[in-house]
């Protein structure tokens, strides 16, 4: 049902429609369900006017896809990017209501964003956007109907004056945004959230194929990771924190590669971040250690890796590339980005798991984004409860219930998997996601006549 015009979004129901087939097959209901599930609930497209700062009107597309509320109000990102359009926000707000339903929270899915670029702004011309954006997204948001978070483009900063344009417009202080100030309402961990909970989905990942304790899954792992922003630079803190030589950051100039055998430091990592902030490229951190590769990807340029973590943005890894790591040994491919491989890439991947057992080790262990990078809405989750009993937890407490949250996650992904899963065939946690999303959502549909 998707639109030819909409590559993006026909690519992601593509991708989950493959692995509903067994489901159909033995239940054709929900394959209706499907179709409907398809089609959003309500999209909002608007026009944003705003005035730079030479006193220029200024015209972006804003939008809001408000694709599915089956299991809570409407949760997922806004981005200010100018590739965005609709069929990106439908495949995004597509593959959120699923990756929501396996954190066991109660979220439906949808996205939104503008084809805004942020680059080159001053921070007077982006509050100026984002209060202009937030004047007519207010009247279609709420702490119990829709709950936006930032994406690309969309930080602590640009939450912050949304926020405080909702409050102005609206009169009141509701958790109608996630990803806010710790002050007035955001929750500790949330930005590291993604990042860590990608790792954390990763060693039960290893565990559960090596049994090996979770502290020691990434012991001396040489992983790949693109991208170099709060997903990739927490993705690498965490694995390095676990003994893991992370080998490679990226951005949109190119990639740097840590030929030496330790590969990044923490501190290499606090000072990529450092430029982020102020959205410069990755050569600006000034780390001539490391080999930079103008205009290239991570996957084909170092001989060994253990773990690829792709962490920056969609169709990032190719059926070649794909092809150069399995070359190079890779064994776990997990994303940090959403819907980070192409499904030739996928079909590379997947395609030594027929024939194998999970503890086989000479096939790729893959898994969707829709479940390895769920920790970011998981910990958005939890900032809406916070938020509703005006509550503040301890990192400590967030970072227990991420953890348990991605182990629920994982479990239920590899349990699908293995029920749905041929004779004499490895699990694959790809089905397994997209089963174990579906079915949640497929039923509460069912229950509130939204199908019949």
């Amino acid at each position: 049902m998707a639109s030819f015009s909409e590559p993006e979004f026909q690519q992601a129901v593509h991708e989950i429609e493959q692995s509903l087939l067994p489901l159909f097959k033995k239940s054709p209901e929900y394959k209706k369900i499907f179709e409907t599930a398809q089609i959003p609930e309500r999209v909002i497209q608007f026009r944003v006017t705003w005035e730079d700062d030479k006193g220029i009107c200024q015209v972006n597309h804003g939008y809001r896809v408000e694709f599915n509320s089956a299991l809570g109000p409407y949760k997922g990102g806004l981005r200010f990017h100018p590739t965005v359009n609709l069929s990106i926000l439908k495949f995004l707000g597509f593959e959120q209501i699923y990756k929501n339903a396996l954190t066991g929270l109660q979220m439906g899915g949808g996205k939104g964003g503008a084809d805004f670029d942020p680059k080159g702004k001053t921070d007077n011309e982006i509050r100026k956007f984002c209060e202009a954006f937030m004047r007519e997204l207010s009247r279609h948001i709420g702490a119990n109907t829709d709950v936006p978070a930032g994406d690309i483009g969309v930080s602590g900063r640009e939450i912050g004056y949304m926020f405080g344009a909702y409050k102005r417009y609206r009169n009141e202080f509701a958790g109608v945004l996630t990803g806010k100030g710790l002050s007035w309402g955001g929750s500790l961990i949330r930005t590291e959230a993604t990042g860590y909970g990608l790792i954390y989905y990763v060693q039960h990942m290893i565990a559960t194929r090596e049994g090996l304790d979770l502290e020691e899954t990434f012991k001396g792992r040489r992983v790949l990771i693109s991208g170099s922003g709060n997903v990739a630079q927490y993705a690498a803190l965490k694995a390095i924190a676990l003994g893991a030589k992370v080998l490679s950051l990226s951005d949109s100039t190119g990639t740097l590669i840590a030929e030496d055998a330790e590969g990044f430091t923490a501190e290499d990592i606090h000072a990529i971040a450092a430029v982020k902030v102020l959205r410069q490229p990755i050569t600006a951190a000034g780390l001539q250690k490391y080999k930079f590769h103008k205009g290239a990807r991570p996957w084909a340029l170092v001989d060994k890796v253990d773990i690829a973590l792709p962490s920056a943005t969609q169709n990032e890894v190719n059926e070649e590339e794909a092809k150069a790591l399995i070359k190079a040994g890779c064994k776990y491919v997990a994303e940090g980005s959403n819907m980070g491989s192409t499904i030739e890439a996928i079909q590379v991947f997947e395609a030594d798991r027929k024939g194998n057992k999970l503890n086989d080790n000479s096939y790729i262990y893959y898994a969707p984004g829709k479940a390895a990078n769920a920790g970011g809405v998981a910990v958005s989750g939890l900032e809406m409860q916070q938020n509703a009993y005006f509550n503040k937890w301890t990192a400590e407490v967030v970072d227990a219930k991420l953890k348990q949250i991605m182990a629920d996650t994982f479990k239920q992904c590899f349990e699908t998997a293995l029920e749905f899963t041929e004779e004499g065939q490895a699990p694959s946690l790809v089905d397994g996601a997209n089963l174990a999303g579906f079915l949640k959502v497929a039923n509460a549909m069912k229950e509130q006549g939204d199908v019949w």
